[in-house]
C-alpha cells in the first residue's frame, strides 16, 4: 500500500511512538487522525503539522468513544486505510512482595488499556476497512513489547497485556484475510520515549547494557520507519517483529 493520500488513525499519537508515526506518515503524504487523551499535546502537534492532521479525544477502551472517533475521521477525511495502535500504559508492581499483593484493579487497568483497547479499536476500524474499494483494503499495526517475551520482575500485568497483543496477531490476521486486511505487530525494546525519560539514570543504564548493538536506546523514528515499511510491504502479515537491538531482558 502506498501511504500517499491514504488516511491513518494513530492511537496515542500525541507523543512517543505514536507521534513519530504521525510525523512519518504526514511526511510521506498521508492524512492522519490522532486518537489520544493528551489534549494539549495533540493540539500542538496538529498546529505544527497543518491540515493533514486532526485530533479527537478518545478513550481506546470505550466503545462509544472509538465509534465517535471513527465517525469524525470519516467526516474529515472520507475513508480509513491504516490503523496504528500505540496507546498504552506502563504499570509496574510485584505479584506479591514486601509491599503486599498487587491490587487487582491495577492488573485489570493495564489489560483493559493495552490489550482490550487495542482490540476494541481494531475491530471497529476493520469494519470500515472492509468498505474500501481497493484490493488491499487496510493495514493494522499493533504495539506489543519485548516484555511480552522476557518480562522483568514487576511486569506481570504489562507483560500479560503485551503478550496478548502479540498472541492475537495471527488469529486476527486470519479473521480479516478474506477482506484484504493485513495485521502486524511491532514489539519494541527500550525506546527513548517520554515514558522511558521518566526513569532515573540508574534504571535506564542497565536496560541499555542489555542491548546487543547498537548500545543505545531505540529512537521513536525507527519505530515509525518500521511502521511505514509494514504499510508499504504487502507481503508482511500475521507476524510480530521485535525492534530491540537484540536485547534479551534480564529478571531486573
Amino acid at each position: 500500500m502506498d501511504i500517499k493520500d491514504k488516511v491513518a488513525i494513530v492511537t496515542g499519537g500525541a507523543s512517543g511512538l505514536g507521534q513519530a508515526c504521525v510525523e512519518m506518515f504526514v511526511q510521506h503524504g498521508a492524512n492522519v487522525m490522532i486518537f489520544d487523551r493528551a489534549v494539549e499535546k495533540a493540539k500542538q502537534l496538529c498546529e505544527t503539522l497543518g491540515d493533514k492532521v486532526a485530533f479527537i479525544e478518545v478513550d481506546v477502551s470505550d466503545e462509544a468513544d472509538v465509534k465517535k472517533g471513527i465517525d469524525e475521521t470519516l467526516a474529515r477525511f472520507s475513508a480509513i486505510h491504516v490503523l496504528v495502535n500505540c496507546a498504552g500504559i506502563g504499570m509496574a508492581g510485584k505479584t506479591f512482595g514486601s509491599k503486599g499483593i498487587m491490587p487487582l484493579d491495577l492488573f485489570k487497568l493495564t489489560i483493559n488499556v493495552n490489550l482490550v483497547g487495542s482490540f476494541n479499536v481494531l475491530r471497529l476500524v476493520a469494519e470500515q476497512f472492509a468498505k474500501n474499494p481497493e484490493e488491499e483494503k487496510g493495514v493494522i499495526i499493533n504495539t506489543a513489547s519485548v516484555a511480552a517475551f522476557d518480562g522483568q520482575i514487576g511486569q506481570a500485568a504489562y507483560s500479560a497485556s503485551k503478550g496478548g497483543v502479540a498472541a492475537m496477531t495471527l488469529p486476527i490476521a486470519r479473521d480479516l484475510a478474506p477482506y484484504g486486511i493485513r495485521v502486524m505487530t511491532i514489539a519494541p525494546g527500550v525506546i527513548d520515549t517520554p515514558m522511558m525519560a521518566m526513569l532515573p539514570d540508574d534504571k535506564r543504564r542497565p536496560l541499555i547494557d542489555m542491548v546487543q548493538s547498537p548500545k543505545r536506546l531505540g529512537l521513536p523514528s525507527e519505530f515509525a520507519q518500521l511502521a511505514l515499511h509494514i504499510v508499504e510491504n504487502s507481503y508482511l502479515n500475521g507476524e510480530t517483529i521485535r525492534l530491540d537491538g537484540g536485547i534479551r531482558m534480564q529478571p531486573r
